[in-house]
């Protein structure tokens, strides 16, 4: 696998304050698999580095966090969670829940670790 220098003004950088959790993170996916630039190429990573800042002043009323959840399966059979939003958002922060929605807008083949791992997400 390539390993390529990454330039400062590579890096996209999104400002969450303000607006809504699925708008900011359906935004990251797009730069994260690339598919802004003219090169795009379904096979290759081909996106930018994305860092999403003021992550925890993003917009999101109780009434969604109630509605937002998302699963954990321990491998084992009755081994299923459902853990809603409210739970996630009071333990790890909002940055846990721009992480879990960017995750599932990515495609889910080989590529989408190595697009996780351009994903900064600040405070």
């Amino acid at each position: 696998m390539k390993t390529k220098m990454i330039k400062k003004k590579d890096i996209k950088t999104i400002d969450a304050q303000g607006r809504t959790l699925g708008r900011v993170a359906s935004e990251a996916a797009m730069f994260l698999m690339g598919k802004t630039k003219a090169t795009f190429e379904r096979n290759q990573y081909c996106g930018f580095p994305v860092k999403i800042v003021n992550a925890s002043k993003l917009s999101i009323t109780t009434k969604k966090l109630e509605q937002i959840y998302h699963t954990r399966y321990s491998g084992i059979p009755g081994g299923l969670r459902i853990l809603p939003g409210t739970e996630t958002a009071m333990k790890k922060g909002l940055k846990e829940l721009i992480k879990l929605a960017v995750y599932k807008m990515l495609p889910s083949n080989k590529l989408r670790r190595e697009m996780m791992k351009n994903l900064k997400i600040t405070d």
